[in-house]
């Protein structure tokens, strides 16, 4: 892992473990990192991550707790369907 780019699994596998939270979250599209906010585009939506969360659930995953997980997929936001646009 370069020292500036997070690793994708880690990114994917919180995507899994919010997704036990909320099924509704949908699979990995695509993130981009901007400084320390990681935004996640889903097949559903979008979720923002912090950089230290994600490098958390790379180095010590069993450190996050589930009502962290919870707070966190309280705040994922789904894509409007065409038909509410």
């Amino acid at each position: 892992m370069s020292k500036n780019k997070l690793p994708l699994y880690a990114i994917v596998e919180l995507l899994m473990r919010l997704a036990g939270i909320d099924p509704q979250i949908g699979n990995y599209k695509n993130h981009s990192e901007r400084g320390d906010n990681v935004l996640v585009k889903t097949a559903n939506g979008t979720i923002q991550l912090s950089r230290a969360l994600v490098l958390s659930q790379f180095h010590k995953p069993e450190d996050i707790e589930k009502r962290d997980l919870e707070s966190l997929a309280s705040r994922f936001r789904r894509k409007l369907s065409r038909a509410n646009r």
